[in-house]
């Protein structure tokens, strides 16, 4: 299982939207290409805007941490934004705890 990570967090909801779109169509099509992805953004996105959720990585992140710990690499999207972003900095971080293989892919 790879563990698709990308910014997500912004005070704009209309930015938040764009990058959970861009996500979900890599995650499309990675999966056409036979890999198992598990993308936060897609499967979290429409459950926080349905709760009225939290968007913040402290909320999330015993969720992400528990995936992280059943995948076996990591592709960051390089998206606008990824290498400020808190949420990536500590995926990345949990990762490499975890020993995954971790690689880069712009959109």
């Amino acid at each position: 299982m790879i563990y698709l990570a990308t910014p997500y967090s912004h005070p704009d909801p209309d930015i938040r939207e764009n990058r959970y779109l861009v996500v979900t169509r890599v995650a499309a099509e990675l999966m056409n290409n036979g890999y198992h992805i598990y993308s936060p953004i897609t499967h979290s996105h429409p459950i926080a805007l349905a709760g009225e959720l939290p968007t913040s990585w402290e909320f999330w992140e015993p969720y992400d941490r528990t995936m992280l710990s059943v995948c076996t690499e990591m592709i960051v999207l390089r998206l606008v934004g990824w290498n400020q972003s808190v949420g990536i900095k500590a995926e990345i971080s949990l990762a490499e705890s975890m020993g995954l293989i971790i690689s880069y892919m712009d959109p």
